[in-house]
């Protein structure tokens, strides 16, 4: 399980990792506009990519 947990972490870092190192300046103006957003939709947004996470987690492992 914990294997799978980590391997899990270390794949999130490599997807993140994808956009800034191919294409930097979109890069930046996403996370300026992310910076101008309210908690409400942040919350909203962490929300939902939680939801569709789990969902695809459940899914997947079935």
């Amino acid at each position: 399980m914990w294997q799978d947990l980590f391997t899990a972490a270390a794949l999130v870092l490599v997807i993140e990792g994808i956009l800034p190192f191919v294409h930097p300046e979109a890069y930046r103006r996403a996370v300026i506009l992310l910076a101008e957003q309210d908690d409400r939709m942040l919350r909203i947004g962490g929300l939902l990519s939680m939801l569709v996470g789990a969902a695809l987690v459940f899914i997947i492992r079935n």
